[in-house]
């Protein structure tokens, strides 16, 4: 099937023509005017009148770092990998994948995109979204500013095609090519918005298995593309999404394969937050079954990632276009498996859920390369901006691009901390099916252990220096609960030593986290606690009427 651009009448009336017939000097000129000749070496390269790098972005869904997510990923780590650089820090600032899918659009923390879970109500997708947010979009830069052509395939955002913010015929700004998912994750029996219209798919697996057909859409696109122009797609698979539907020749793999024992499997949250500590320990077999065969499923589906990932860099080397493309590969949040005798889900501020692979290769990135430097995943907008030659001050995004890092500048200065914030879900009724349980929760299995809550609100410093491997928590609760692990001594977290760190640090972290949770743009980037530029006023922890100051959670959604 050949894809069609959306019409010149469509949501891209003013969007640039084409220019192969400029002469290098007048496409220089356009390009200075446009704001997309910046600092980087990309846009030098255009500026001596080669194209601009192409940019491939594929985003895997609920896809962890810390328990083995990309060992399945055999032909990927290979491809790009090994031929790139890999981070193995890099972090997510909402472990839910509206909020996140929100945050990599935007390049900003969800306070500031106000993306606060998986609803309309929470603003996933929401008319206000549409309106705010949409049209500052990094690929609606890129398409509009910068004169690429861009390509979505896949899962957009959980409330994508609601009817009440404008069904499967809304397009969001930016895009050139439009294959978005109805709604969340499937594999067979979903509905696909093409350019805004519906398209309905059945349980063929050959010509309707999801992350198959998303491949295949993707070749085409590389196939029938312009060739005046750069590109950028962004490939959003399913997998390792419930309901963890495996392709038929993938079904009886990993056999042998169980959820990993690490040292905080199946064991009681002591000293951590009440929804933590209310999990059963131990766990009943019948749950550590349940999580297993998820933790196995979840493995199989990714294999089909896995041949995506082969097929479109087949491509593009065949096509001559590898060399000049960037490709990303990252997860919108992690995932547990049995940690603390959580059984399956994220939301969580453990490793497990906020920390997400990234490997990145493309030109000028040496092969074989990994990286110990903190990111999130608000720095991947600002990253392909660079590589498009956009200036950045242009922007209003509170992260930071890490192209000096993929190029390997020396003598970088780079941030030490970054923000995690999440609102707890969960509505003031008692949840029938566990009548002994407080109102409030959600998330519940069976056996009434719960995974979120309304007062499961927290905001986190994580931080990583020389001197410390630190993560700082605040819930917005009755106890004011405050979790803080040493991840040097302590990388499962199970010790929260809030009530024994030296109160002076906890003091800055404290006013730190408040910062943080209040900054935009340049704000969200000023010195962390352990940089060399920190300065703290301890008389700032008050206020004037001589009270201390506490963290501020927001109570209104939108």
């Amino acid at each position: 099937m050949r894809l069609l651009p959306l019409a010149p009448g469509g949501p891209w009336r003013g969007s640039p023509r084409h220019l192969p017939s400029c002469s290098p000097a007048l496409l220089l000129l356009l390009l200075l005017l446009c704001g997309c000749l910046g600092v980087s070496g990309a846009a030098a390269a255009a500026a001596a009148g080669s194209r601009k790098p192409n940019v491939v972005l594929l985003l895997a869904d609920d896809q962890d770092e810390v328990l083995g997510g990309m060992t399945p990923l055999k032909k990927t780590k290979a491809l790009i990998g090994e031929m790139g650089m890999t981070f193995s820090s890099a972090y997510v600032p909402s472990a839910l994948c509206c909020p996140s899918r929100a945050s990599i659009l935007t390049g900003k923390y969800p306070h500031n995109h106000h993306v606060v879970n998986n609803t309309l109500e929470g603003n996933c997708s929401s008319k206000s979204w549409q309106k705010i947010e949409e049209p500052n979009t990094f690929p609606a830069i890129l398409r509009s500013m910068c004169g690429y052509q861009t390509f979505f395939a896949g899962k957009y955002l959980n409330e994508y095609g609601a009817p009440d913010a404008g069904g499967l015929a809304h397009i969001p700004l930016g895009w050139s090519y439009w294959y978005a998912l109805e709604k969340n994750s499937k594999y067979y029996n979903y509905t696909l918005s093409i350019n805004g219209k519906a398209r309905k798919h059945g349980e063929n697996y050959s010509v309707d298995y999801l992350t198959d057909v998303l491949a295949n859409v993707s070749l085409d696109f590389l196939d029938y593309k312009s060739n005046s122009e750069p590109f950028f797609m962004m490939i959003s698979t399913p997998a390792p999404h419930s309901p963890w539907t495996a392709a038929p020749q993938y079904q009886n793999t990993f056999q042998n394969v169980f959820a990993p024992r690490n040292k905080n499997f199946n064991i009681h949250g002591t000293n951590k937050h009440w929804l933590i500590r209310q999990a059963k320990t131990p766990m009943t077999n019948s749950s550590i079954q349940f999580l297993d065969n998820a933790f196995r499923k979840r493995w199989q589906t990714l294999l089909s990632v896995d041949d995506l990932v082969e097929k479109l860099l087949k491509r593009l080397e065949f096509n001559g276009e590898l060399n000049n493309t960037y490709i990303f590969y990252t997860s919108d949040n992690g995932y547990h498996t049995g940690q603390f005798s959580l059984p399956i889900d994220k939301r969580q501020l453990y490793e497990f859920d906020i920390k997400v692979p990234l490997l990145v290769r493309g030109p000028g990135i040496k092969p074989n390369q990994t990286s110990k430097m903190l990111v999130a995943n608000i720095d991947l907008g600002p990253t392909i901006l660079d590589i498009a030659g956009y200036n950045l001050n242009k922007t209003q995004m509170d992260g930071m691009s890490f192209l000096p890092i993929l190029k390997g500048t020396s003598n970088l200065t780079w941030r030490s901390d970054i923000l995690v914030e999440y609102q707890g879900e969960g509505r003031n009724v008692t949840d029938p099916t566990c009548p002994s349980l407080s109102p409030g929760v959600s998330q519940c299995f069976p056996d009434c252990v719960c995974e979120d809550a309304y007062n499961n609100t927290y905001a986190c410093v994580r931080t990583t220096s020389h001197l410390w491997n630190l993560q700082y928590c605040e819930f917005d609760d009755q106890e004011v609960f405050v979790e803080v692990y040493n991840l040097t001594a302590d990388p499962h977290q199970i010790n929260n030593i809030a009530k024994s760190i030296d109160p002076e640090l906890l003091g800055k972290m404290n006013y730190r986290l408040m910062m943080l949770q209040s900054c935009s743009g340049p704000t969200c980037r000023t010195p962390g606690v352990f940089d060399p530029g920190y300065r703290f006023d301890p008389r700032l922890m008050f206020s004037n009427h001589g009270t201390v100051r506490t963290r501020r959670f927001s109570k209104h959604l939108l």
